[in-house]
């Protein structure tokens, strides 16, 4: 059995429940080998209602951290938190030195719960340097919006206008996460456009607070399985059911946060399935 290895550059999510935390979880969960190159530490303050405080590593410590991993080789990769504007310049630069192909930009630009963008410059950046290398590039509606340079989308329509946009900044596939933000939508919706068709993944919506970690667990499941050689379809497919499953059986972890269960899917309806791809 050859285990296949992927990448998360990504911030650390001290609670656990999301960042590098959950990609790792996600890859193991998956049957491929996780290795992180750590781009900030995320700290939330339990006597000032959770608020995030994010401290970014040295681009010097991060370069560092990349090519012990490149010199190993992967099968993959995903970007989470980056932080600032020379991690996003250091990221593109290698993406194209060691021409890695199976590239998962997951833009973040807001930690859960929060609601302004972590630092402007870094969207533009992201814009112009890793969204044109993304082989997939899953925003949520906001960084949606962020990057396609409109509205925050609350339509499916409005969610097809985004995806188009950013398509046309470079990305291969653009999976915009409509999740169950949509009001005028019964089901939850995410939509995957490839520059020549658009493909609606849905599930029942689920009535729960405990998501933190949800977007994370998504890119890095489409990364996992994307290494394994499945084919975008297939693996935004397993990423919804992966997540999903993981929301349904989300829990409290403080009054502030619920993080998703990563252990979720290997005990669903998919488990065949899920164990058939991790003996390939």
């Amino acid at each position: 059995m050859t285990i296949k290895k992927v990448m998360t550059i990504a911030g650390s999510d001290t609670s656990g429940g999301a960042g590098l935390q959950a990609d790792l979880k996600t890859f193991q969960e998956l049957g491929v080998y996780g290795m992180n190159a750590l781009t900030c530490i995320v700290t939330m303050d339990p006597k000032d209602n959770w608020h995030h405080n994010v401290f970014p590593i040295d681009v010097d410590i991060l370069e560092k951290q990349l090519e012990t991993i490149l010199s190993v080789g992967i099968n993959g990769m995903k970007t989470g938190m980056l932080g600032t504007v020379e991690i996003i310049e250091l990221v593109a630069r290698k993406i194209d030195e060691h021409k890695l192909e199976r590239v998962v930009i997951d833009p973040v630009m807001v930690c859960k719960g929060e609601d302004e963008v972590l630092n402007p410059e870094t969207a533009d950046a992201m814009r112009e340097l890793l969204v044109p290398r993304a082989f997939v590039v899953t925003p949520n509606l906001f960084e949606a919006g962020q990057l396609a340079g409109m509205k925050t989308p609350h339509t499916l329509e409005e969610m097809k206008q985004a995806a188009v946009k950013i398509h046309d900044l470079g990305a291969k596939n653009v999976l915009i996460k409509g999740g169950s933000k949509l009001q005028t939508e019964e089901k939850s919706l995410d939509l995957l456009y490839d520059g020549k068709e658009f493909r609606v993944y849905e599930s029942e919506k689920i009535d729960t607070t405990f998501t933190h970690g949800a977007g994370c667990t998504n890119s890095a499941a489409i990364a996992a399985e994307l290494a394994k050689g499945k084919s975008v379809y297939e693996a935004v497919e397993v990423s919804k059911a992966f997540v999903s499953a993981g929301i349904q059986q989300g829990f409290r972890l403080n009054e502030f946060v619920g993080p998703t269960w990563h252990g979720a899917y290997r005990n669903s309806e998919s488990v065949t399935e899920y164990c058939d791809d991790c003996n390939e």
